[in-house]
């Protein structure tokens, strides 16, 4: 993953194992919020309908770009709030750059298993989770 939102090279696996470090959840979620930080800016001409996210209690749009020459999927993302940008670098960190085929392989549910994030989220930013991560795969799917 060599160009990331984060301009380094942070994984999902870093963020498990930097989540693991934190004793309590109050400080888990700064650093999800810290995260969030780190994300680009989304430009505002790229806050459309069509990368809007539904389901998401927040504003959350996604935009997805495709390179065919290295067959991998960019995002951009952005939220009107703190918490949800956090958990939408979560999710880049295991999405963005990588190929339509690796994203739809890859196994979500066993990424926020380990984060034990689910758990500790309202129903609500739950299901707006999986509707980051189903926009997602399904702009994979196109390219398949």
């Amino acid at each position: 993953m060599s160009d990331n939102p984060f301009g380094n090279t942070i994984t999902s696996d870093d963020i498990l194992e930097d989540l693991a470090f934190f004793d309590d959840w109050e400080d888990r979620y700064r650093y999800i919020i810290d995260l969030g930080k780190k994300l680009p800016a989304m430009p505002d001409e790229l806050k459309t309908d069509a990368n809007f996210v539904h389901g998401c209690q927040s504003q959350v749009w996604i935009s997805a770009q495709y390179n065919a020459d290295a067959n991998s999927l960019s995002f951009l993302v952005d939220s009107d709030a703190h918490i949800v940008r956090g958990l939408a670098a979560m999710v880049m960190a295991a999405f963005n750059q990588r190929s339509p085929q690796a994203i739809l392989d890859f196994d979500v549910d066993d990424y926020f298993g380990k984060s034990q994030l689910i758990q500790h989220l309202s129903p609500t930013r739950g299901n707006g989770l999986k509707s980051m991560v189903g926009k997602i795969r399904a702009a994979a799917q196109a390219q398949l």
